[in-house]
C-alpha cells in the first residue's frame, strides 16, 4: 500500500511537471499579450521600436485618417475644393455619436468638415464627407480601400468612413504607420489639420481628442480612435530640430494609457539615432494569430477597467497623465472656426435638399511624392 501511495504520489508529481511543461510550450506558442505599437522615422523609415505590428486590429476611429487621404486625393484632383459644401444627408445624419447633430440639409464647407473629422472625430461628418467625394457611402468606402492598396496597406480593409465596428474591418500598426507616414510625405499642406488645438462653432468649443497637441514637445498629429473590441487607439507625430517621427499604439487601457505610451514612444524617437534599426519595409510578417482581428472587449469595456478609468481622474474629472514627457496647458486653448455655412440652417438652402432643419460659421499651401512601401 505504501509503495502503491508512491507510485501514485511520483505520478501525480510527473502529471503536474508535464502538464506544466506543456503549458509552458503553449504559452510559448501563443502570441504575446503585448498589444501592437511602433514607432518610426518619418523620413529614413528606421523603426526605433516595435511589437506585434502584424497583428489585426479594429481601426474605430483611426478610420478617418483614411477618410481625410481619400478626401485629400480629391482635393489634389481639382474634384473638390476647400469652400464645396458638405451636405448633410439622412443616411449621414443617422451615425450614432460621436456626432456634430446636424440635420439632413444642412451644410458646411469642406474645410470645416476636415476639422470636425479630425478634432471632434465626428461619425456623421465622416459619412458625409465621403458621400461628397464619392456620391454615395459605398463608393467612398471602394476609394478607401483602393487608396489603401496602392499606397502599401497590405493588411487593412474598411468597411465605412468613420470606424463604426463591423466584420471586415480591420488594420494594423504597420499599416497605420504606412497611412500616417504618406499623408505626412504627400499633403503637408495639410497638416494644421491634425494640429489644431481644437475648434469654435461660436456656440460651443470642442477641444483635440488627441491629448498630446500643446502639451508634448513638438507634437503636431494625428488622431485617436476607441470602440471597446480595439481598447484605446492613437497616432501621433512630432517634429523636433529637423526630425519627424510616427507612432501608433493600439489596444491601450484609458486615454491616458495611450497619450503616456505615445509619447514614450515619440520621444524614443526623436533622441534615438536608428542606428541597427530595421527599417519598415524590411520588417517581414510575423505573429501567430496575424490573420486574426484581436478583439479586447473583455479587458476593456468591464466594470473592474471602468472603475480603474474612472479613478484615474483629477479633481476635475480629467484623465491623468503620467508621462514626464508631457506637461500641462497653462492656457486658453487655440480654437479655430468651424460651424454651418450661413444660410444653409434651413432645409433646402442647398442641393435642393427639402427635410426640415434648424441648426447653429470657418485656409490652409505643394505635394511632395508619395512613399513607396
Amino acid at each position: 500500500m505504501v509503495t502503491t501511495g508512491i507510485r501514485k504520489t511520483g505520478m501525480v508529481k510527473l502529471l503536474a511537471v508535464l502538464t506544466g511543461a506543456c503549458a509552458s510550450l503553449l504559452a510559448a506558442a501563443l502570441p504575446s499579450a503585448a498589444n501592437p505599437q511602433l514607432v518610426v522615422d518619418v523620413n529614413s523609415l528606421k523603426v526605433y521600436e516595435q511589437q506585434e505590428i502584424y497583428q489585426k486590429w479594429y481601426p474605430a476611429s483611426l478610420t478617418k485618417l483614411m477618410t481625410a487621404y481619400t478626401t485629400f486625393r480629391a482635393l489634389k484632383s481639382g474634384q473638390l475644393t476647400l469652400e464645396s459644401p458638405v451636405v448633410m444627408t439622412k443616411n449621414a445624419a443617422g451615425e450614432p455619436p460621436s456626432k456634430m447633430f446636424y440635420k439632413p440639409g444642412q451644410a458646411v464647407t469642406l474645410d470645416s468638415a476636415l476639422k470636425m473629422l479630425l478634432i471632434k472625430s465626428a461619425n456623421d461628418i465622416a459619412v458625409a464627407i465621403g458621400e461628397t467625394v464619392a456620391g454615395s457611402e459605398p463608393a467612398f468606402v471602394n476609394l478607401m480601400n483602393s487608396e489603401a492598396k496602392r499606397i502599401g496597406m497590405t493588411s487593412s480593409h474598411f468597411i465605412n468612413p468613420n470606424g463604426l465596428p463591423g466584420a471586415g474591418q480591420y488594420t494594423t500598426a504597420r499599416d497605420l504607420a504606412v497611412l500616417a507616414i504618406t499623408i505626412k510625405r504627400e499633403f503637408p499642406q495639410y497638416a494644421p489639420y491634425f494640429a489644431y488645438e481644437g475648434f469654435t462653432t461660436g456656440k460651443k468649443n470642442y477641444p483635440n481628442l488627441n491629448m498630446l497637441i500643446g502639451r508634448f514637445d513638438g507634437a503636431d498629429g494625428m488622431k485617436t480612435g476607441f470602440i471597446c473590441a480595439s481598447g484605446f487607439n492613437q497616432v501621433s507625430s512630432a517634429t523636433r530640430n529637423g526630425r519627424a517621427v510616427v507612432s501608433v499604439v493600439l489596444g491601450a487601457d484609458s486615454l491616458g494609457g495611450r497619450a503616456d505610451e505615445s509619447a514614450r514612444l515619440l520621444q524614443l524617437g526623436l533622441t534615438s539615432t536608428g542606428v541597427g534599426k530595421p527599417g519598415l519595409t524590411q520588417i517581414a510578417p510575423y505573429g501567430e494569430t496575424r490573420d486574426m482581428v484581436a478583439d479586447v472587449s473583455k479587458e476593456i469595456c468591464n466594470p473592474k477597467a471602468a472603475k480603474i478609468r474612472s479613478e484615474n481622474r483629477d479633481e476635475v474629472g480629467r484623465q491623468k497623465l503620467m508621462s514626464p514627457y508631457i506637461h500641462q496647458i497653462d492656457r486658453p486653448l487655440n480654437l479655430v472656426a468651424a460651424g454651418l455655412i450661413p444660410g444653409t440652417e434651413k432645409a433646402g438652402s442647398v442641393k435642393g435638399q427639402t427635410e426640415t432643419a434648424q441648426g447653429d460659421v470657418a485656409n490652409v499651401p505643394i505635394p511632395v511624392p508619395r512613399p513607396v512601401f
